[in-house]
């Protein structure tokens, strides 16, 4: 019995040498093992749990994760249709359209346009360098009624209020940093808004112009009364007349006589009837129109003191031929700006102006539909975004 005791005793202390010993690797609690008796009987043997590991190497530092380099983006390309505008009127096909001061998005903004709004187009420009999200093909336009316009205030009359050097430049606003929207020239009169400094802001004249995308307006194709040429009539040659033969003068024979010539009677003067007396003329009837044709190059005026929108007038002298007017609706004669034509109609005289001619239209022959490419007229029909 004794020495099965110190049988157990020398083997738990062999089990908690082995233990101690073995630092370096993670050992789980073994099983109680049990050992049998010389009676028999069966004793169980406490183990004890190994120690915690201890590794002589340091703990690893975390690693911090490396920050990825932004990858710049890239503006997308605008998909732009090609475009080949006219000169002439335009509708705006968006919503909100941005009219600026120049043709590209450095241009400041200097007016809206809406959907459905009408314009004129006065040339198309095409940018050759522009960034990828940038409209290349612009439009230059006659300014919406809706743009603010100055002008140098010492550059201009105090008296009557009218330009005073040959050319004066139009800004989209009070400062010399602002694009230029058009000239007026020597003489001109203006209308003061308000003036701000040095600076005033004018009613806006015709000259004034302003850019848009191209590919937000569209124009349909103009319908020509007549697309023939004039027909050149040759005169017709009347025949010659036969001249007609002429006798030759008889020489006069004269007779020498005693007898006393008769000396004939004179007659009676001749009494003239009276003249009728002529009929009474009636001032109150008005002067019947005529049927004229004439030719030149239609603009519009843009005046509140003339009486019609558009005149007919000779594009070498400038000189008015005629006031243009037609009482049916479905002529548009702002299709025909800029167009060399020969319009025939009733030539009258205006009711306010007794010596303005007005011509009410009922025949028109195109004869040029590009007579002024960069004829400038004020549109009948503008108002306000989008590039």
């Amino acid at each position: 019995m004794k020495k099965h005791c110190w049988l157990t005793l020398g083997l738990m202390v062999a089990t908690v040498v082995v233990a101690q010993n073995n630092t370096n690797t993670l050992t789980t609690a073994p099983v109680p093992e049990r050992l049998m008796t010389a009676d028999g009987q069966t004793a169980a043997i406490q183990t004890f749990p190994a120690e915690p590991v201890q590794t002589t190497a340091s703990a690893a530092a975390p690693v911090k994760p490396k920050k990825r380099a932004a990858t710049p983006v890239k503006a997308a390309a605008l998909k732009e249709p090609t475009v080949a505008l006219v000169p002439g009127p335009a509708e705006v096909t968006v919503s909100n359209l941005i009219v600026r001061g120049q043709a590209g998005l450095k241009g400041e903004v200097v007016a809206h346009l809406f959907k459905g709004d009408m314009v004129t187009v006065l040339s198309q420009i095409n940018l050759d360098k522009h960034a990828a999200d940038e409209p290349a093909q612009w439009a230059k336009i006659a300014c919406p009624t809706n743009t603010h316009v100055w002008v140098s205030a010492k550059f201009i009359d105090e008296t009557n209020k009218m330009v005073l050097p040959k050319k004066l430049n139009l800004r989209a606003g009070p400062d010399e940093n602002y694009s230029v929207l058009g000239v007026i020239e020597r003489g001109t009169p203006v209308s003061e808004i308000i003036t701000k400094g040095d600076w005033m802001e004018i009613e806006m004249p015709a000259s004034a112009y302003a850019f848009v995308a191209a590919m937000y307006l569209k124009q349909e194709a103009v319908p020509l009364v007549e697309t023939s040429a004039v027909p050149v009539v040759e005169p017709a040659l009347l025949p010659v007349p036969t001249p007609t033969p002429v006798p030759e003068a008889q020489p006069i024979v004269t007779e020498e006589t005693n007898a006393p010539v008769a000396t004939p009677a004179s007659p009676p003067p001749a009494v003239e009837p009276p003249a009728p007396e002529p009929a009474p003329v009636d001032t109150n009837v008005p002067p019947q129109p005529r049927v004229v044709s004439h030719e030149g190059v239609v603009r519009h005026v843009g005046s509140l003191i003339t009486p019609t929108e558009y005149e007919l007038y000779d594009p070498a002298t400038d000189i008015n031929v005629n006031f243009l007017y037609t009482t049916t609706t479905n002529l548009d004669l702002s299709r025909y700006v800029g167009m060399r034509i020969i319009v025939t109609g009733e030539e009258g005289l205006a009711a306010r102006w007794s010596d303005v001619p007005v011509l009410t239209i009922q025949r028109i022959l195109v004869i040029d539909t590009n007579a002024v490419p960069q004829l400038i007229y004020r549109s009948p029909r503008a108002a306000g975004q989008r590039h």
